[in-house]
């Protein structure tokens, strides 16, 4: 069974989505309408950008989703899934790529998405740091027990694990985490604590927002990170991905799930390889695959 896996903020690279639009005639009409979209040209900023221009949160969002999702319908025929998922962003790309939702649906709720985390980062100093080398269940213990709000956001791998919360309450569980014995507990350079209850106000805007979308039963699971098994009820899909905001990314769940229930292969969609790599933290000898045209 084949498993196809979109990435995440953090995979955009200058140059990103440029071959597709190149040499499809269909990737150019799509990354056309997104620039009609989202009312600015990303296509500019994708193909010639700095790494500072990519790195804004309105633009890597909807950035990496086009990446994906126009590189899953150029496949065409190709692309015949039997399940799929997404890292956080990834997922509404996964959702879109299984037909759940209609192309411009999924980008508008992205930059939608991108704007509310954007004004959630800036009404309170927030962040996130990766643990390394720890038990889940060790970080979710000293957590528990740091003044202030800060929670396992996501889990990537087994031993790799990001928290997430208010500056102060992440200084401390990382001094904790370090002194109870984890590899490394390091502050990353991020723009709020994502997937953490400080998104409580980008939760609550985009609610409306993805309620108002029209969500189609999806051609194959999609495992969702709230979750972590496969969804195909609409009304599930949409009470997942407005939990997601302020839920955690349940990776490692996930892959482990897709692998129980049959997966034989992992495809990525989308820029880089961050999540083949995760997959062969969890399973060495899971053949791993970038999609290509």
């Amino acid at each position: 069974m084949k498993a196809y896996v979109f990435p995440g903020q953090g995979a955009q690279f200058s140059g990103m989505g440029k071959d597709l639009y190149d040499q499809s005639e269909e990737a150019k009409k799509l990354f056309h309408q997104a620039n009609e979209i989202l009312g600015f040209n990303i296509t500019d900023i994708m193909f010639e950008g700095t790494d500072e221009q990519l790195k804004q949160t309105n633009v890597t969002q909807p950035a990496i989703f086009l990446h994906s999702v126009i590189l899953a319908k150029v496949l065409g025929d190709q692309f015949q899934p039997d399940m799929t998922a997404g890292h956080s962003l990834g997922e509404f790309s996964a959702l879109v790529a299984a037909g759940a939702m209609k192309f411009e649906d999924g980008l508008k709720l992205v930059a939608a998405r991108a704007n509310a985390m954007q004004k959630a980062c800036e009404a309170q100093p927030s962040t996130m740091a990766a643990v390394l080398g720890m038990e889940d269940a060790e970080v979710e213990r000293i957590c528990g027990e740091i003044d202030g709000v800060v929670v396992p956001a996501n889990y990537n791998c087994p031993g790799q694990l990001v928290i997430s919360g208010s500056v102060e309450a992440v200084e401390k569980a990382c001094e904790a985490l370090k002194e109870a014995g984890a590899k490394r507990a390091l502050i990353l350079p991020v723009g709020g604590a994502f997937h953490s209850p400080l998104m409580e106000p980008a939760r609550a805007k985009l609610e409306a927002a993805i309620k108002a979308t029209e969500i189609n039963t999806p051609i194959c699971p999609v495992y969702q990170n709230v979750v972590a098994k496969g969804v195909t009820d609409t009304n599930e899909i949409k009470t997942n991905l407005v939990n997601q905001l302020t839920g955690a990314v349940k990776w490692t769940q996930i892959m482990q799930q897709m692998i129980a229930d049959g997966a034989s292969e992992f495809i990525e969609v989308g820029p880089g390889k961050v999540l083949q790599g995760l997959v062969k933290k969890v399973d060495r000898a899971m053949p791993t695959a970038s999609a290509e045209i």
